[in-house]
C-alpha cells in the first residue's frame, strides 16, 4: 500500500503510510489529532501510531506512519481513520530535517519527542498501557503536547 499526501489546511501538509498487515481491518472512526507546543514551526513532525503493546515503539513496528508540516504555526492538526481499539501515538519532530531520530549515547532522542496521553517518562521508554486511548466508532479528538 503506497502512502497519501493530504493538504488538511493553510500550509498544512500530511503523508500518511500505512504499513499494511498491521491495519486492523474494520469501520475506521475519524480521529484528529492536535499537536500543541511545537518547538519549531518550519520542521516535520512525524507520528507512529501503535495498536498493540508488542510492537509499541519498535523500529518498523507502527501500524500507520504520519508526517505533518507546521506551516509556521506552534500547533498543527493531524486526521486519520482509526479501526476501533486501542491506539497510542508516539511523535517526534525533526528539528534539523535529516529525517531520522536522532539519539544521544544513552539512546535517548535529542530531538523533541511526545506520546499520547501527554505521558512524559522520566528514565524509561513509556509502556503501551499508559499512552494508550480508545477508539470506539466515534468522531474524537487527542491533543498531544509537546514538553516545554
Amino acid at each position: 500500500m503506497k502512502g497519501v499526501l493530504w493538504m488538511i489546511g493553510p500550509g498544512l501538509l500530511t503523508y500518511a503510510v500505512p504499513t499494511g498487515s498491521q491495519l486492523h481491518v474494520g469501520t475506521p472512526a475519524p480521529v484528529t489529532i492536535v499537536i500543541t507546543d511545537l518547538p519549531s514551526t518550519t520542521a516535520a513532525v512525524k507520528l507512529n501510531f501503535y495498536n498493540s503493546a508488542d510492537t509499541f515503539l519498535q523500529s518498523g513496528q507502527a501500524t500507520l506512519q504520519q508526517t505533518v508540516l507546521p506551516g509556521g504555526q506552534h500547533q498543527a492538526q493531524v486526521r486519520v481513520a482509526l479501526p476501533a481499539g486501542e491506539w497510542a501515538v508516539a511523535l517526534m519532530q525533526d528539528t534539523n530535517n535529516n529525517g531520522e531520530v536522532d539519539r544521544n549515547v544513552l539512546g535517548i532522542p535529542n530531538e523533541p519527542y511526545a506520546f499520547s496521553n501527554n505521558v512524559r517518562p522520566r528514565f524509561s521508554a513509556p509502556k503501551f498501557e499508559d499512552c494508550k486511548f480508545r477508539v470506539t466508532g466515534q468522531a474524537q479528538t487527542i491533543t498531544i503536547q509537546f514538553p516545554k
